[in-house]
C-alpha cells in the first residue's frame, strides 16, 4: 500500500503489486519503488516515496538502514528511560530528605502548569515536556487546558485544544497543524515520539515550535488528499504547541537525531521534570495520591490510600509498571472485592510473570 507517493507530480495512493522493492536514493531516507499501477491506468511505474509511506501485507516494508538504526537507538533510550535506577524508596537518599525531594519535583510540575496556562493564553508559543511515563505529565496539562475554559462557539461548543497520541504520518501531521493553527488554540503531542524519526515530520515540528513572530508551514509536494480536503500548501501557524515525551532530549546519543533535538530545544521552552530514580517516581506518585482528589470517586475511608502505597513499596520490583495507572488499577480491585482478596488478582494481573 502506498500513501502519498509521487509520480510525474501526481499523488499515488492505493494497493499495488510490487515489481521492484524500495531503494533509497537520498540521504534523508527517500527513494523509489516500482509498482504495477494498471488499476490507475498508468501501467508499471517507479514512484518517489519515503519508506514510512509504504506498507506491504499490513507491515512496513524494508526501511532505509539509517532510519532503522535511529529507530533502534531511540527505542533503546526510551526503554532505559523507563527503567529508572532502584534506590531506597523511603527515608533520606544522597543527603536529600523525602520532603526536599517532593518539593523539588512539585516545583517542576507547578512550572509545567504555569507554562501550559501561558500557552493557552498565547503568552508562550511552545513547550517540550520530558519525564518518565506514569507520573501525570499528560493529566496535568489536560487539566490546566480544561480549566482554562478554552472553548470556541461555531454552532456548538468545540474544544480549542487536542491531544495527538501515537504514530502520525507527515501529511497527517501537516493536516493537524493546519486544523489547529488559529491563535489561542493548543495542539498537544503526547507519546508521539515516532515523528522524531521522520525528516519531513521533524521539519514541520521545528517550524511549528519556532519562536519567530510569524511561523509559516509549507507542503511542497502535490497531494490529492490535501487538495480534496481544502488544506492549503502554505499557512501561518499561530497556535500553541506542547510536545510531551518520555525521552530525555539532553541524553540522546544518536548522531543523526542530536542536531534536530537541539534545534527543537532551542525553539521551545524545555522542561525536564527531574524524576531520575524509582524513588523520585514513587514519591511523585505518593504525593499525587495523598494531596489530590485522584481517588475521590472511590470513597475510601478505611486507610485504603496508605494500604495501596505500602503494597506498592513492598512489591515495587514485581510490578509490570509503576505509575499512577497502577494505583488506579489496585483501587479498582479493592473496590471490586470490597477490600478482601484483591491481592491475589493484583498478583496475577499487575505483576511480572516469574
Amino acid at each position: 500500500m502506498l500513501k502519498d507517493a509521487t509520480w510525474r507530480n501526481k499523488g499515488i495512493n492505493g494497493i499495488f503489486p510490487v515489481i521492484r522493492e524500495f531503494r533509497q536514493t537520498k540521504d534523508d531516507g527517500f527513494g523509489t519503488i516500482t509498482v504495477d499501477a494498471t488499476s490507475l491506468g498508468y501501467g508499471i511505474i517507479r514512484v518517489g516515496v519515503h519508506p514510512r509511506q509504504i506498507a506491504i501485507d499490513g507491515a512496513l516494508s524494508t526501511i532505509a538502514p539509517k532510519v532503522e538504526e535511529e529507530r533502534s537507538v531511540v527505542a533503546e533510550e526510551l526503554r532505559l528511560s523507563m527503567e529508572l535506577p532502584m534506590v531506597p524508596l523511603q527515608g533520606e537518599y544522597n543527603g536529600e530528605t523525602e520532603e526536599v525531594a517532593v518539593t523539588r519535583i512539585s516545583e517542576r510540575f507547578e512550572i509545567l502548569n504555569e507554562m501550559t496556562e501561558a500557552i493557552s493564553n498565547g503568552y508562550v508559543k511552545s513547550m517540550i515536556v520530558s519525564g518518565p511515563p506514569g507520573v501525570g505529565k499528560s493529566y496535568g496539562v489536560e487539566e490546566v487546558l480544561r480549566q482554562a475554559s478554552v472553548f470556541e462557539l461555531i454552532g456548538q461548543q468545540k474544544l480549542k485544544y487536542e491531544f495527538v497520541k501515537g504514530s502520525v504520518s507527515p501529511i497527517g501531521l501537516y493536516k493537524k497543524l493546519h486544523e489547529f493553527s488559529d491563535k489561542h488554540k493548543v495542539l498537544v503531542f503526547d507519546d508521539a515520539d515516532d515523528v522524531l524519526l521522520d525528516p519531513i515530520s521533524l521539519s514541520l515540528l521545528k517550524a511549528a515550535l519556532d519562536t519567530t513572530t510569524h511561523r509559516y508551514l509549507s507542503w511542497n509536494k502535490e497531494s490529492y488528499l490535501l487538495q480534496r480536503e481544502g488544506v492549503p500548501d502554505r499557512f501561518e501557524f499561530r497556535a500553541g504547541i506542547i510536545f510531551i515525551t518520555n525521552l530525555d532530549f539532553t541524553a540522546v546519543r544518536s548522531k543523526i537525531l542530536r542536531p534536530h533535538l537541539d534545534a527543537m530545544m532551542s525553539r521551545a521552552h524545555y522542561i525536564n521534570l527531574d524524576i531520575n530514580t524509582m524513588r523520585d517516581k514513587f514519591l511523585r506518585i505518593k504525593h499525587v495520591v495523598k494531596e489530590t482528589d485522584m481517588l475521590s470517586d472511590y470513597c475510601f475511608c478505611n486507610g485504603e490510600q496508605d494500604m495501596i502505597l505500602n503494597y506498592m513499596i513492598e512489591n515495587i520490583m514485581k510490578f509490570q509498571e509503576v505509575s499512577l495507572r497502577t494505583v488506579l488499577k489496585i483501587s479498582d480491585l479493592i473496590k471490586m472485592k470490597q477490600g478482601e482478596g484483591w491481592e491475589k488478582i493484583a498478583r496475577i494481573t499487575l505483576m511480572k510473570k516469574h
